[in-house]
């Protein structure tokens, strides 16, 4: 391999030059030592030549004694380097080939820096790899999720134009609820990969939540309470800086959510300080989520119920648009069962002081 060639050359040289040069200061340098003792001692001088021929012939068997022994030391450092930086170099060359499994064994793991570099490469490597997985889920989900509306959409404008269907207000009316399923979709999904990248824009500044709260509160009052639901606000008067409009685009997601999949009843909008943080909550009165989607309730297109979140127009990125918008505030999300035995999501945010 040229890698091993070109190395393995480099440090058998390296070596060889090494032992002749140590070898020859050594060796001269002895007789420089005798020559100075010589200058302050003239009695120690035996009268011999400077140098004689057998010096020299023992210089030189010195030297072909220690090169042999040199270049063993240099192969076999060479090996130990190398294999592990083979492994590396083939696991690369087969990601990118396409093969994302492959990873590279560090072998001797004295060699400390270069099994760092291969643990650090084969993290990247599974980093890769969970990504690829992610966007081959993300991209079936998508597909899957417009399918529905775009397939009614062909499907009535086709009626339509064969005149199985009459374009009355009420067919049309149908239409544009598909479109509004689509580009809610599409805004969810732009809000939610902005956030991943950390290019999630926000126009932070100094907001009274409790009003914004309160006003976003009178608007949605009425059609909650057609469709069997009454707010009930618990709001301290406290200051945050955020974006105001994405924090009300997160409450009414979590509102949304509420409708979708609580039983009808209160839903409770909270607001408090606590330990350094602002708590923005909303909570319902039932049932709750089952412990195995509790701990993923996050992720992108995971749903509760998923035919009623079907037939209110859910995408399952509700929740997903939540986290995003408020961990690019530098807060976080949580869930835990309310007291009433429902749903509790809590936004928190740091106080301004």
């Amino acid at each position: 391999m040229k890698l091993r060639a070109g190395l393995s050359r480099q440090i058998l040289l390296a070596m060889s030059a090494i032992t002749v040069t140590a070898g020859t200061l050594v060796f001269f340098g002895t007789y420089l030592a005798y020559t100075v003792i010589i200058a302050f001692y003239p009695r120690l001088d035996s009268g011999d030549e400077w140098l004689t021929a057998t010096d020299l012939a023992i210089l030189g068997a010195s030297i072909l004694v220690a090169l042999p022994v040199a270049a063993v030391v240099a192969l076999r450092l060479a090996r130990r380097i190398l294999e592990p930086l083979e492994a590396l170099a083939r696991s690369a060359r087969r990601i990118a080939e396409g093969d994302l499994s492959a990873r590279a064994s560090p072998g001797d793991r004295s060699l400390g820096e270069i099994a760092t570099l291969i643990d650090d490469f084969n993290t990247m490597a599974q980093r890769l790899q969970d990504m690829a997985a992610d966007m081959a889920l993300w991209n079936a989900t998508i597909a899957h999720e417009l399918r529905t509306p775009l397939t009614i959409l062909k499907g009535r404008l086709q009626g339509m134009i064969d005149g199985v269907f009459d374009p009355d207000e009420r067919s049309l009316r149908g239409l544009v609820l598909q479109v509004d399923s689509l580009a809610r979709l599409v805004e969810d999904l732009r809000t939610v990969t902005l956030a991943d990248s950390g290019h999630l824009d926000l126009r932070l500044e100094r907001v009274h939540l409790a009003k914004e709260i309160r006003e976003m509160a009178e608007l949605l009052a009425p059609e909650l309470r057609a469709q069997g639901f009454a707010l009930a606000l618990d709001l301290s008067d406290v200051t945050v800086e955020v974006d105001a409009t994405r924090v009300r685009q997160a409450l009414l997601a979590l509102i949304t959510n509420a409708r979708r999949y609580a039983m009808r009843g209160a839903i409770r909008i909270s607001l408090r300080q606590s330990g350094g943080e602002t708590v923005l909550g909303v909570a319902d009165e039932g049932p709750g989520l089952p412990p195995d989607k509790a701990t993923r309730i996050f992720d992108p297109f995971v749903r509760g119920d998923a035919i009623r979140s079907r037939e209110l127009g859910g995408n399952g990125l509700g929740l997903s648009v939540v986290r995003a918008i408020v961990e690019a505030h530098g807060g976080c999300v949580r869930y835990r069962p309310s007291q009433s035995g429902g749903a509790l999501f809590e936004m928190a945010f740091k106080t301004v002081t």
